[in-house]
């Protein structure tokens, strides 16, 4: 199971995701994305996310790349995104 509440504040879009991250949750949060942070700047807040899969960690990664921050990422999901990212 897996949950999203979007928080507004001027500029920014937070995405409080929780719970499980996985390939089937990607492309709804990738609507949700595209829906509410037009031209605005975007944070994925993860701290209540508990487990992710290698599609979730490549969609973070590519998030990052794109300039939306990743907040209270856990460490174990930070560690993966930064051996994605040196594979590119």
């Amino acid at each position: 199971m897996w949950m999203v509440q979007i928080l507004e504040d001027g500029e920014l879009v937070v995405f409080l995701v929780s719970g499980r991250l996985e390939r089937k949750q990607l492309a709804e949060l990738q609507r949700a994305l595209e829906l509410r942070a037009l031209s605005r700047n975007t944070a994925l807040d993860l701290k209540d996310v508990k487990l992710v899969d290698r599609e979730a960690v490549r969609f973070l990664a590519q998030r990052e790349r794109g300039g939306a921050q990743l907040r209270n990422c856990p460490a174990y999901i930070r560690e993966w995104i930064t051996k994605e990212n040196e594979g590119k």
